[in-house]
């Protein structure tokens, strides 16, 4: 059976998933800020993993406002707009300097600084914070999806934006994708009287 991933809709609940993925790991700063990045870019974490350091930081150490990258899965460029992460980026920094950690990947594996961290393995760290906290919604996906659900619903249910952002080229697939072009079709269609 295929798991259900949905976005993280409650506040409260987010909370908890970035305290636990950020205090109950060896390496939960990296956690931390994979999760906050991929919230903030709503990129695939495919892509995520793929970062490199020279993507984000600049060579005096100070965060780049923004970085082009092409999306594994469709090959499209992509521009990020890191500012709203860049005081986690800042502290990831400090981290990995304080633990002797350097690597050309903005994220990579611990035990082998030459290599990322893998999709596999963040699957597995984002699934325990999920058994945890007794959330069985929680996958890598989970994450692009709050992200998206917070841009939509902050930004005044803007599809456009979402669809931008998302890299998507029409606003079915982006509602879809926020799981609201289903609950938009059951709404509609419960204003029918089918007789």
């Amino acid at each position: 059976m295929q798991q259900v991933v949905l976005p993280i809709k409650d506040s409260n609940v987010l909370k908890e998933v970035q305290d636990t993925l950020l205090n109950n790991f060896k390496a939960g700063q990296r956690n931390y800020t994979i999760f906050q990045v991929d919230k903030a870019t709503l990129l695939r974490v495919s892509d995520v993993m793929r970062l490199r350091w020279a993507d984000v930081f600049n060579e005096n150490g100070t965060v780049r406002q923004n970085t082009f990258i092409h999306d594994k899965k469709t090959g499209k460029t992509n521009l990020l707009y890191l500012k709203p992460v860049q005081t986690d980026l800042l502290a990831y920094q400090a981290w990995l300097q304080e633990n002797h950690l350097a690597s050309k990947w903005l994220f990579p594996s611990i035990q082998h600084l030459d290599r990322h961290i893998t999709e596999k393995q963040f699957y597995k760290i984002i699934s325990k914070a999920g058994d945890l906290l007794g959330i069985n919604y929680l996958g890598t996906h989970t994450i692009r999806k709050t992200g998206t659900y917070r841009v939509h619903t902050q930004a005044h249910h803007n599809i456009d934006l979402v669809m931008h952002l998302l890299n998507h080229s029409s606003e079915a697939m982006a509602l879809t994708y926020l799981g609201l072009y289903q609950a938009n079709q059951e709404i509609m269609l419960d204003q029918i009287d089918f007789g």
